[in-house]
């Protein structure tokens, strides 16, 4: 276990916490999905470009899935997690919680219940 160190975003340069605390949580990046691993050159980013960099990285890969192809998309075999990330998994909308593509495709097979960004093109009559 590391400890919370204070670092400075190598995006926007704003300081922030990084690191498992002593009461053992891990740190908050590991809410989010194992989409891409930084690199060498760049160090870590803070919550909210940490969020925008992993948004724009399922979005284009929820661009490249069709109904067709839905069903055997990668995001499925992830490592399961309890937590949704707003931005990432859903947005709010009048209060609402709306699901995006990617929690749909991380589960893995569709509801049935004809949500509004079903990636398995299920369409409620």
């Amino acid at each position: 276990m590391n400890s919370i160190k204070v670092k400075n975003c190598s995006t926007c340069e704003k300081p922030f916490n990084c690191g498992d605390t002593l009461e053992g949580r891990q740190c908050w990046c590991n809410d989010f999905p194992p989409i891409f691993n930084p690199s060498d050159s760049i160090d870590c980013l803070c919550p909210s470009c940490f969020t925008t960099a992993c948004s724009m990285k399922i979005e284009e890969y929820v661009a490249t899935v069709t109904p067709e192809t839905a069903t055997e998309n990668r995001a499925k075999d992830l490592p399961k997690t309890t937590n949704l990330v707003e931005g990432i998994d859903y947005y709010l909308e009048n209060g609402n919680y709306v699901f995006k593509a990617w929690f749909h495709l991380k589960r893995g097979h569709c509801c049935d219940n004809g949500c509004r960004h079903c990636p398995y093109g299920f369409k409620k009559i």
